[in-house]
């Protein structure tokens, strides 16, 4: 049947193919680079009505994002919110697994509109302006993580997480850990802060903590290493107990 199709059709068909194929490549090159362009950390302040001044700490992986409220002067986390994200074009949509200000909203999708231009983001219709912290280099651990593994008396014990999750996610210098299960809402708690890593020390520089504003400020040192992908983290835990953590790429487990 093709080949009895007229020559200058068979041309047009092949052409409108490669030109959708183009299309299609050039859209997924387009949310590729998109994603690229969020990843890191972005930085939002405001006041709220009782005219404290409320920093917003945007982290975003390639396909995470965490979004929290805090006012570090007065140790004060307002609250959380985030999960897994898609871009296409300059339409983000997000699921939220976990959200403290609105916990109505977990399992939900919600898309914005969003511009950028030079080091600043604009969502409508919102009209929010965030400014770029980080592009998502600079360390080590920059990623979405998920814990897997524990020591306890001198055993490691593995577990795959399911609905009930603790995730770490980390841009170029920016971290937060949060505990939470994205089945019921429920939000167990959630830190977080600047970090670095250097010669193999894993350093976090507390800012908010959800569940004790006395350890906002705070710095913790801990030994890690990447072992076939995955992070082993050891040291003293914020309450001086003996730690020993595995924690997987997202990426790795979804």
């Amino acid at each position: 049947m093709r080949s009895a199709l007229p020559i200058a059709v068979i041309i047009t068909l092949i052409s409108c193919g490669q030109e959708k194929s183009a299309k299609t490549e050039n859209n997924e090159q387009e949310v590729v680079e998109a994603a690229v362009n969020l990843s890191g950390a972005w930085k939002n302040v405001s006041t709220d009505s009782s005219g404290l001044e409320v920093t917003a700490m945007a982290i975003v992986t390639d396909k995470y994002v965490s979004d929290t409220w805090y006012n570090l002067d007065e140790k004060k986390f307002v609250g959380t919110s985030g999960g897994s994200y898609q871009v296409e074009g300059n339409t983000i949509s997000q699921t939220f697994e976990f959200n403290t200000l609105d916990s109505t909203q977990v399992g939900k999708t919600i898309s914005s509109q969003f511009e950028i231009e030079g080091d600043k983001i604009t969502f409508r219709p919102s009209n929010s302006v965030w400014t770029r912290v980080d592009d998502g280099s600079g360390g080590d651990l920059a990623g979405a993580w998920l814990i897997t593994g524990r020591q306890r008396d001198g055993e490691i014990s593995r577990r795959t997480p399911g609905a009930r999750k603790t995730m770490k996610i980390l841009s170029g210098t920016r971290f937060q850990w949060i505990a939470y299960n994205d089945s019921t809402a429920g939000f167990f708690g959630t830190g977080g802060g600047t970090y670095s890593t250097v010669n193999g020390k894993y350093t976090e520089n507390i800012e908010f903590f959800s569940r004790n504003a006395d350890r906002v400020g705070a710095s913790l040192e801990f030994d890690y290493e990447l072992d076939s992908g995955e992070w082993h983290h050891s040291g003293l835990s914020s309450k001086g107990d003996p730690i020993y953590e595995i924690w997987t790429p997202r990426e790795m487990l979804d």
